[in-house]
């Protein structure tokens, strides 16, 4: 596979046009494949600016009950992890240019071994993997491994993430930060994370340590929030509880109108913030 660096050329379009980054998220393999993949399909004719795409685990301690329910249906079903990777592989055909990252847990890494989980992720076409168990202080074998085969290590930096430790991460990480914008896990109550001003300094520490992009998650699920976080100065925002509620909910016959709607709606609010 030709060498590409996605992530990149994506951002630098992103802040040529001056125009904030939206990266939805949904669970591999979620109500079922081919759903699955038409709700992808929707995200990238939506103009969405990259995908963040979940593989299922049982015990997914960054997310909300939401998210955890799909990843659950995953399971039961017996879909597996090399499934997962065959319908990113058919995304990837179905698209080049997109961005495709990955949310996955170690022991998902550890059940293949970290050299052929990899070499597989690359060759299904993923720029960038994001380990939610992994910390830093533990992740240069990852991070080697994961680099040697031309994926970005997407590092989590949260409120609570000291300066010292900040420096760590920056160290390893490649693509963009995925910010955790409050405490807690994902999901898509009424907190609205993008209005603690405390978010805005630590944005700013952020870009003081690295030229990386900033996306914003969890608890980012409407067109304000968006917008709010962007004056923070976030680079962009990632949304996966509502997207994954909303396709829960929605009438099957509907269901890609309704979440295109959701989706340009997202897009529109960032593109209206001058960045």
């Amino acid at each position: 596979m030709i060498s590409r660096d996605r992530y990149r050329a994506k951002f630098r379009a992103l802040k040529e046009a001056k125009r904030g980054a939206f990266m939805p998220f949904t669970v591999l393999g979620w109500p079922d494949e081919e759903t699955s993949f038409n709700i992808i399909k929707t995200m990238i004719e939506s103009d969405a600016s990259a995908l963040e795409l979940g593989i299922a685990f049982s015990d997914p301690v960054a997310d909300g009950p939401i998210i955890q329910a799909a990843a659950h249906k995953v399971i039961e079903s017996g879909y597996t992890v090399n499934q997962a990777l065959d319908l990113v592989a058919r995304v990837r055909k179905y698209n080049d240019d997109i961005p495709i990252g990955l949310l996955v847990y170690y022991n998902h890494i550890m059940a293949m071994g970290v050299e052929k989980f990899f070499a597989r992720a690359e060759e299904c076409g993923v720029d960038g993997v994001l380990v939610a168990d992994l910390p830093a202080e533990s992740s240069d074998e990852v991070v080697s491994i994961a680099t040697g085969n031309n994926i970005s290590s997407i590092f989590i930096v949260s409120p609570l993430t000291r300066e010292e430790r900040l420096d760590k991460i920056v160290k390893h990480a490649r693509g963009f930060i995925y910010l955790v914008s409050r405490l807690g896990v994902t999901g898509t109550d009424e907190r609205d994370a993008s209005r603690d001003t405390r978010l805005t300094a630590l944005i700013a520490s952020i870009k003081k340590a690295t030229e990386l992009p900033v996306l914003a998650g969890f608890g980012i699920s409407t067109p304000a929030h968006a917008e709010r976080m962007m004056a923070s100065g976030a680079d962009g925002v990632i949304t996966g509880s509502k997207i994954v509620d909303l396709v829960a909910k929605a009438d099957p016959t509907n269901m890609e109108a309704e979440l295109s709607a959701y989706l340009k709606s997202m897009v529109s609010a960032l593109n209206s913030v001058k960045v």
